[in-house]
């Protein structure tokens, strides 16, 4: 063998060698970009005559009378190439409970391991749907009244383990891909001489596809009250997100379609008040989604990583002198919420602080889905997209893990009204909340964020 063969030779077994590596560096970065996903569904529409959320309108004291429709508890279940899972849950009622949310987490992780950051409960806050108590809870019970609300929340609590457990059960290969479409019926609710009317059309979706490419869900989301119909409707309905979610599903035979609300604190449907607006609502919400589905979207991929905090958020100082007025005043409501504060005085329990919920999954470097808690204004939402969109695409949701009152910003705190004030009455909460409520929420965003390694 001459020497240049011999030079020519080893030249080009560095080149193969080198090639090998890279091909193996291509595989192995494949492969940390697989996702699998299960899905599940059930139905939790009550099977007796169940009393209606939302509203404290003279109907709402007796029991629903029938049903438009439906309504669900929907699973996603997602795994990467670690094994590492995440599980998003959608339900289509107004808000689940501290109760629910702990029970639930608790199970999922004696079961699977599964840490609570890894879990992600949403809620599509539809008024038309039944008590879950104490979400809300704007009633009192009788004895046996009582005993059918707290079996409701009992049973909705095993099926959405029972969800879980068959979307844990149903993993495989898939694809999944991101985007964002428009819809314009939500409008700010609050005072309209308020220079400052803020509102987030942006309808944010994620597809998952099997290997042959045929759509097995769609989760799909909107910053809006789910309250098209009012406190006079009688019949059980999911209101537009209800609807958004049997179109999509009629659109895509076999497809699972499933709502989060986004940060819709302050912001309600326009028009609004008849069944037909809630159908009309639906159909252009769902007709943005497929306007997503069928355009590019982006791909979502890699590892998963998220993060999951308690952020405390204090309330005004307790006001001994206000609850002794109230338990005597002819209202209810009133008498209710100062009933409960007086007691947990006497007895010496702490009500100055709640500990709110915050949560991120992220996937690789191409999505995060920011979870919120309660009932959070829109200005969370353009917040966190603001400071926190050059980092991938990212969605923002309300209502997640438990709905325990509305969430406002300082701004909305100084105007007062509704959201921040006498909607806690109904929530049966101390009272407002103190005034650096928001900056408390957004250091929360900030660390849960940092944790899954984004920054501003």
């Amino acid at each position: 063998m001459t020497g240049v063969s011999a030079q020519y030779i080893i030249i080009m077994k560095k080149i193969i060698s080198a090639f090998l590596a890279f091909f193996l560096l291509l595989q192995t970065n494949l492969s940390a970009q697989a996702l699998k996903a299960g899905i599940a569904k059930k139905i939790i529409t009550p099977a007796d005559p169940a009393w209606m959320n939302g509203y404290a309108s003279p109907q709402r004291f007796s029991p629903a009378e029938g049903k438009d429709h439906d309504l669900w508890a929907k699973a996603i279940v997602l795994e990467d190439a670690n094994n590492k899972r995440v599980i998003i849950v959608t339900t289509d009622v107004l808000g689940l409970s501290h109760e629910i949310s702990e029970d639930v987490g608790k199970k999922v992780r004696e079961k699977y391991g599964i840490d609570r950051s890894q879990l992600m409960l949403n809620s599509s806050h539809t008024h038309s749907g039944p008590m879950v108590w104490p979400s809300a809870g704007m009633f009192d019970y009788d004895t046996q009244h009582m005993i059918v609300v707290a079996a409701y929340a009992q049973k909705l609590t095993a099926d959405l383990i029972e969800i879980i457990d068959n979307a844990i059960t149903s993993l495989h290969p898939v694809k999944v891909s991101s985007g964002n479409g428009s819809a314009g019926f939500a409008k700010n609710r609050r005072d309209p001489n308020i220079t400052i009317r803020p509102v987030d059309h942006d309808v944010p979706v994620m597809t998952i596809s099997n290997e042959q490419n045929k759509l097995e869900a769609v989760l799909f989301g909107y910053a809006c009250h789910n309250t098209t119909l009012g406190g006079d409707y009688m019949k059980i309905n999911g209101d537009y997100a209800g609807y958004a979610q049997i179109e999509l599903e009629n659109q895509y035979p076999g497809a699972t379609a499933l709502f989060f609300q986004g940060c819709a604190g302050d912001v309600n449907p326009e028009p609004r008040g008849k069944l037909e607006h809630a159908v009309q609502h639906g159909k252009t919400l769902s007709t943005s989604v497929q306007q997503v589905i069928n355009g590019k979207m982006a791909p979502v991929n890699g590892l998963i990583n998220s993060s999951y905090i308690e952020v405390p958020l204090e309330f005004r100082p307790f006001d001994l002198e206000q609850y002794q007025k109230e338990i005597l005043s002819e209202n209810q409501y009133l008498q209710r919420r100062a009933k409960l504060m007086l007691n947990a005085y006497n007895k010496g329990w702490d009500v100055s602080k709640y500990q709110y919920p915050i949560q991120v999954i992220r996937f690789g470097k191409s999505l995060s889905i920011l979870a919120l808690a309660g009932e959070t204004v829109v200005d969370y939402s353009l917040w966190s997209k603001k400071q926190y969109g050059k980092n991938g695409q990212i969605f923002v949701a309300g209502y997640s893990n438990e709905v325990m009152c509305y969430i406002p910003t300082k701004r909305i705190l100084g105007e007062g009204g509704y959201e921040p004030d006498s909607s806690m009455i109904y929530y049966v909460m101390p009272g407002p909340f103190a005034d650096d409520v928001e900056e408390r929420i957004q250091e929360g965003i900030r660390k849960v964020m940092q944790k899954v390694g984004i920054s501003r």
